[in-house]
């Protein structure tokens, strides 16, 4: 964990991590979907908890609008962004700490859990099952808690395919292009099904599966070309289709959605 940890410091300390949802549409529709599906659930009063909260966009966004937030994050350059974009009315707390050990909470304290970021960086089944159990330990029953993870195949797709990286890639697959996790490479790749294991025996009932940006990694050329108008028209179209198991594979992002029993 050690080395994996110096990684992502290194990697967090020369990425703007806070502009990522900024930058162009394909960029933004995660961060849409992403609250859209938030947003079907959340109540007034609920208190939400955000494990690997990067710098901050999803924690402040929610703090704004007058939630009682707490962001747990590792990397202290992520954190200090973070507290930039504090403001005195905002409820939130921050602490510095790691996915795989929430003991500084309580059990059953939250009503919505996010883990948008952690489950991208372990690269150990242990590890991964830790962060998991401990998420949903935190969260209260009948609570909500959301697991993000990136996808073997939309890597395959943007990075080998669109990037032209197949050969460069060759010894880093096997026969059926699941491609090798390494630390080195920063991001742990799922198969959904392979998400789906892990949660098979956890104490929760799945809600949802979303693709939360589609092809749009892949296809950015085009997305980011649309007019506003247009824009607000493939976001309608993604909504109604990011749930579509036949067109989930090469979203480079998945939401798996799941309540506490």
């Amino acid at each position: 964990m050690e080395k994996v940890d110096k990684i992502l410091k290194t990697f967090y300390n020369h990425y703007e991590e806070e502009n990522r949802f900024k930058k162009s549409n394909h960029n933004k529709l995660e961060f849409i979907t992403t609250t859209n599906y938030i947003e079907k659930y959340l109540k007034k009063g609920d208190k939400i908890l955000e494990v690997g909260a990067g710098t901050g966009a999803y924690s402040l966004y929610y703090a704004k609008q007058g939630y009682d937030v707490t962001a747990v994050e590792l990397v202290e350059e992520n954190i200090k962004k973070l507290k930039q974009g504090i403001t005195d009315y905002m409820n939130i707390k921050v602490h510095q700490g790691n996915a795989i050990d929430l003991s500084m909470f309580e059990d059953e304290v939250f009503d919505i859990t996010l883990v948008l970021g952690p489950m991208y960086h372990l690269f150990t089944r242990e590890e991964q099952e830790k962060a998991i159990a401990e998420a949903i330990r935190v969260t209260k029953k009948g609570g909500l808690i959301y697991f993000a993870y990136i996808t073997n195949d939309a890597v395959v797709l943007k990075v080998l395919l669109v990037e032209h990286k197949l050969l460069e890639y060759k010894d880093k697959h096997d026969e059926k292009f699941k491609l090798t996790n390494s630390p080195e490479e920063v991001f742990y790749l799922f198969l959904i099904k392979d998400f789906e294991e892990l949660m098979k025996h956890t104490d929760t009932i799945c809600l949802h599966e979303v693709a939360t940006d589609g092809i749009a990694q892949a296809m950015q050329i085009y997305i980011d070309n649309l007019s506003e108008e247009e824009f607000g028209e493939w976001i309608k179209y993604h909504l109604a289709n990011c749930e579509r198991k036949d067109l989930m594979g090469y979203s480079t992002h998945v939401l798996h959605i799941c309540q506490k029993k």
